[in-house]
């Protein structure tokens, strides 16, 4: 019987590159040079010779041993690819680095896990490590990824780096076994310095598993990644792409492109973060609201397509449902590249309106839940099972029920076993009986769904004692397209207020839309008290935005109030923001 699977992810390049050697196994925008951009591929034998020549230069050159950490700085490109499994495949301990890390969390990740070699995308990334190597004494390597991946580093005063043999090499990978750890993922942290979570080949392995149950896939299937690699989540898409045979396919580098790169990759697998489905939905939104009656004939669209695919169609909208096709679904499915038969969004919540723009247009957008300590999946909806509204089913092999206080526990092969050198962090996120503590707020309906309604953490108490979780109305206002951020803010005060951040685009198309000018501060604030108007009707009286104000300027991840993964830093908020938030409760 042939394996679904190698039995550790050290053997993954050399497992695929025997079954796919022909086929495509990775396409990247060659970056602009003497022959312009373009799209080139690597086929999977071709990155099993890139991979191994990696992997040969790390024990080779730079005396990578097993166990050894190697740290990895760079945006998604294939070179983190390649860097990533000739890690893997060399027996060392991968620890990927966020590249909008500022200086103190990278010396901080670097130092904490005892990174010996740190693999960087260029020049400037390893002169980022360098300005900080003073303090980091296990660190004997800063090498850029051009040094690795394509026979040495012919810049280099002393010539290219040694190689080891390839029978080394392949020794080293199958001396892994699946209890050795094969990572250490550091969470973003919303508070205090990140936790490196230590993964075993076992716990990832345990994920795929579910996941090729789930996540349908083979030669011919083509997977775009905008997603850092730095995150579990987008790893997860890059092992599970490899087990099928596909194709993954990075993005040119710019973010503003990823619509029209879409467009021209025709991918049939999209993960992604809600923000990228939510644009397209503003846009397209508005377009429609630049006509005439156009938002009521959007809104007639989408409540057809939602029936065609619910297979509820009645026999008398047929007409409707085809002339809606020409002038709007279609259009949609041509920007995704017409070819998206699966798309992933986690990481944060969906807004409904949108999941049902894009269902109504053909496009199956499944939601899912995880984080690193679960090995990045805990529960997702997958064709068939389906629940809108909800994170999905657990993942097989993945035990969930909610405490008695609605903690989110999970159990399984997928949990790893701890933090990096901080035995007091793991005693309270793992209890005795191997369950992890999610930290996040739950229930699990009567056919096992699992929803998340919010950060046990993040609870607020009131000054009269009522309990409250800000997600419910942070989110319900940011269904509002004008609104990109919101937080309520409230802890042991006589109520809740918020501060709220525009998106920038949004109020543009907006004002040329209306003839306002967008800096009209009046104009733009009604457009906020609309969205705080429709969360407070949704939610109960304590826990209604009482007073709100309007940000100058967005939530960054370079300002420090959100994560890598874009997750708002709420301590940081109240602390950048507390003479906006003291002059609310002033004012009130």
């Amino acid at each position: 019987m042939t394996r679904r699977r190698p039995d550790t992810l050290a053997e993954f390049i050399e497992w695929a590159g025997e079954r796919y050697a022909d086929h495509p196994a990775l396409r990247f925008k060659r970056r602009t040079g003497a022959e312009g951009d373009g799209w080139e591929t690597v086929s999977y034998a071709e990155l099993r010779d890139v991979v191994r020549e990696t992997g040969r230069v790390l024990i080779g050159g730079l005396g990578v041993a097993p166990g050894d950490r190697v740290a990895i700085l760079s945006e998604t490109r294939p070179e983190w690819t390649y860097a990533h499994f000739a890690a893997l495949a060399a027996g060392a301990v991968v620890v990927p680095v966020y590249p909008t890390a500022g200086d103190e969390e990278l010396a901080w990740v670097l130092g904490d896990s005892g990174a010996s070699v740190v693999i960087c995308e260029n020049a400037d990334r390893a002169a980022r490590v360098e300005g900080v190597r003073g303090g980091l004494p296990a660190l004997r390597h800063v090498v850029r990824m051009d040094a690795l991946g394509h026979g040495g580093r012919p810049d280099a005063p002393d010539g290219p780096l040694a190689a080891a043999p390839l029978a080394e090499l392949l020794d080293r990978c199958a001396a892994v076994r699946a209890d050795d750890t094969a990572e250490i993922v550091y969470t973003s942290g919303t508070t205090g310095p990140p936790k490196g979570c230590l993964l075993t080949h076992g716990n990832i392995g345990a994920v795929l598993d579910a996941n090729l149950d789930l996540i349908e896939g083979g030669p011919g299937d083509r997977t775009y990644l905008y997603l850092p690699l730095a995150h579990l989540l987008a790893q997860l898409i890059e092992f599970t792409t490899v087990l099928h045979g596909s194709e993954l396919c990075y993005f040119g580098g710019r973010i503003e492109d990823v619509v029209a790169e879409l467009a021209e990759v025709r991918p049939t697998h999209l993960p992604s973060v809600p923000r990228l489905f939510e644009k397209i939905y503003s846009v397209v939104l508005s377009l429609a609201e630049s006509q005439e009656g156009g938002r009521e004939r959007f809104a007639e669209a989408v409540r057809i397509g939602v029936l065609a695919a619910d297979g509820q169609l009645p026999e008398g909208l047929k007409v409707a449902y085809e002339e809606a096709d020409q002038r709007l679904y279609s259009l949609v499915r041509a920007a995704f590249g017409g070819r998206l038969r699966w798309a992933l969004t986690g990481a944060a919540p969906i807004a409904p309106q949108t999941l049902d723009f894009l269902r109504a247009c053909g496009i199956a957008v499944f939601e899912g839940y995880g984080m690193t300590e679960s090995g990045g999946a805990i529960s997702l909806n997958h064709p068939g099972a389906v629940r809108y509204g909800t994170v999905g089913r657990p993942i097989a092999g993945c035990e969930v029920r909610i405490g008695e206080d609605g903690e989110v526990l999970a159990r399984g092969p997928m949990v790893f076993p701890g933090y990096y050198g901080n035995e007091r962090a793991t005693s309270e996120t793992l209890d005795a009986d191997g369950w992890l503590h999610t930290g996040d707020l739950g229930a699990l309906d009567e056919d096992g769904y699992l929803s998340i309604t919010g950060r046990k953490k993040d609870l607020i108490i009131t000054s009269s004692g009522k309990n409250l979780t800000p997600s419910q109305v942070e989110l319900a206002v940011q269904q509002s397209r004008f609104v990109s951020h919101t937080v309520l803010v409230g802890d042991r005060r006589p109520y809740p207020v918020a501060l709220i951040t525009l998106d920038a685009d949004e109020v543009a198309r907006w004002a040329a839309r209306t003839g306002h000018d967008p800096a009209d501060r009046d104009a733009v604030r009604t457009l906020v008290q609309e969205a705080v108007d429709a969360a407070n009707a949704q939610v109960s009286r304590p826990a209604r935005i009482r007073a709100f104000a309007v940000l100058d300027e967005d939530f960054t991840v370079d300002s420090g109030v959100l994560t890598p993964t874009l997750k708002v830093r709420r301590k940081a908020v109240v602390e950048r923001y507390a003479g906006v938030i003291e002059a609310l409760y002033a004012e009130g």
